[in-house]
């Protein structure tokens, strides 16, 4: 018990690093190519590369193959693991450091809106919009739109928010993002690689954010099959909204 409290946890040794700290914390605000980060940290692209596969291997960093340029890869900063061991971290040191877990209130005093796109608006996007509906109590105005809708919504986008979620979206079409070309959105966030390369702007002072998450509606297999990858979209989705809420709460 004393030895392992002299022992310096894992959490530290990743993110005690000045230039680990800085990608985590740009990483925390959504996903992000290398060169992206290279021009954003003004580093080499070598450096970053080194410390992004420290953070990989140490399970805060995930990565993922554009679904847009397969050359291409995402960064994704694993909030849930990150507060996992930074609980961990705190009762390494001592035991009353153990803070008990609490879900973050969203609490926000003027109207916000909040825009999701993807490419169909039959999977991704409506699910977000339908849980950032619900996680806000409907205090924000979350709409979704894709920039090549399909003509309906898909079956396992209406099955999965129904039965994981208890909401019913079976009357809402897929919309064209061009519905919303005159609206002002505090918030724009893209959950499609193709769709980030293509999504218009809604004015500048919309904050833009990427999620990069594959289309499960992609997915070969049985239905079964097919229906676990929406499930767990669903629930990937669920959890940046989780992480989103904090960040809405303190935008003015």
């Amino acid at each position: 018990m004393v030895a392992s409290r002299h022992t310096v946890p894992p959490f530290l040794h990743l993110a005690a690093h000045p230039l680990r700290w800085r990608l985590m914390a740009l990483l925390s605000s959504g996903d992000y190519r290398v060169g992206e980060l290279v021009t954003l940290m003004n580093e080499s692209q070598n450096l970053i590369s080194y410390h992004l596969r420290l953070l990989r291997n140490g399970g805060l960093v995930r990565a993922a193959r554009s679904s847009f340029d397969g050359r291409d890869t995402y960064y994704h900063l694993e909030l849930d693991r990150c507060a996992e061991m930074l609980t961990g971290t705190g009762t390494a040191l001592h035991p009353a450091l153990d803070p008990a877990p609490t879900p973050h209130p969203f609490v926000h005093t003027k109207p916000m809106n909040v825009l999701f796109v993807c490419t169909g608006n039959s999977a991704r996007s409506a699910i977000a919009e339908a849980l950032l509906h619900v996680r806000t109590s409907g205090r924000v105005g979350a709409v979704s739109a894709g920039t090549r809708p399909k003509p309906d919504m898909h079956p396992n986008t209406i099955r999965v928010l129904r039965e994981e979620f208890g909401i019913d979206i079976s009357d809402q079409p897929p919309r064209h993002v061009d519905t919303f070309e005159r609206r002002r959105f505090d918030t724009v966030i893209t959950l499609c690689d193709k769709a980030r390369e293509v999504c218009p702007e809604f004015g500048g002072e919309s904050r833009r954010i990427h999620w990069s998450i594959p289309d499960p509606a992609a997915t070969c297999g049985s239905d079964d099959e097919i229906y676990a990858q929406f499930q767990a979209t669903a629930a990937e989705i669920d959890t940046r909204i989780r992480h989103l809420l904090p960040t809405l709460s303190t935008e003015t």
